[in-house]
């Protein structure tokens, strides 16, 4: 079993889980969030005539500055589903652009349905 962990815009939230629901996966949870992701480095590509704001955008978030607001969503699957679900959530979110999100894949080692006390892939 794997926890897919995704942070994705908030308005990607609605079409990600259609499109989920579509590829047959219905359970997630969904949480708001705040965050930054490696934009600081992202700074050294905006040119020089763009300097000033750059040196703007650096200086606050220097200063502890802006976190922007996502979304995070966390998807337990079995090991043959991983693939399908990373990429339905990438088809969803992918505009190209900075800031379409991360997708974290993990190990889950016990899942329990607290109702029934099903364990493993039963519980899923």
């Amino acid at each position: 079993m794997k926890e897919i962990i995704a942070i994705i815009r908030m308005n990607k939230l609605a079409q990600t889980k259609r499109a989920l629901v579509e590829a047959g996966f219905n359970g997630l949870t969904a949480l708001k969030v705040m965050g930054r992701g490696k934009f600081l480095r992202e700074l050294e590509l905006i040119s020089d005539a763009q300097a000033e704001n750059r040196d703007m955008l650096l200086e606050s978030l220097l200063k502890g500055g802006r976190l922007i607001p996502k979304r995070l969503l966390t998807i337990v699957v079995v090991d043959a589903d991983v693939t399908k679900v990373v990429d339905t959530i990438i088809v969803a979110n992918k505009d190209g652009k900075m800031g379409d999100g991360k997708i974290f894949v993990v190990p889950v080692t016990e899942v329990v349905r607290v109702r029934t006390a099903e364990r493993g892939d039963a519980a899923i």
